[in-house]
């Protein structure tokens, strides 16, 4: 069986953006539609639509952990927010801690056409943070 590593960097390789390589290696995991998941996610690459912000395996990475983590009560939705946002703090230290920066103009340090290197190297970074966190 083919790794979430893998799967995402294929997914780069075939160009999606990165939160869609790391967010939608995880559909089946959680019954989502990957056309579904990916649509929903096609503004989120290039640091928020080209912005150059949160960078966006980190995105795709903080999405991931909603989906594994959040009980999706709706009647009571802060029953499992606290431990979310305690999850994605530590997601958010692990991938810094790994490449230095979670913004996406810090972390653009090739030029080009996608797929570029750099950008590769932050989608593995996130799944490799997601195996650690969920």
């Amino acid at each position: 069986m083919e790794s979430k590593l893998q799967i995402a960097e294929d997914k780069f390789n075939h160009m999606y953006n990165c939160c869609q390589s790391v967010i939608c290696c995880y559909c089946e995991e959680f019954g989502l539609e990957e056309k579904d998941v990916f649509r929903m996610t096609e503004g989120f690459g290039l640091g928020m639509g080209g912005l150059k912000d949160t960078c966006g395996a980190v995105v795709g990475m903080f999405m991931t952990i909603g989906l594994a983590n959040s009980a999706g009560n709706l009647s009571d939705p802060y029953m499992t927010k606290s431990d979310t946002y305690n999850k994605i703090m530590e997601a958010a230290r692990l991938f810094e801690e790994k490449k230095g920066s979670l913004m996406c103009r810090d972390l653009l340090t090739d030029k080009g056409a996608q797929p570029l290197p750099c950008c590769r190297e932050c989608v593995k970074t996130a799944v490799e943070v997601l195996e650690i966190i969920i």
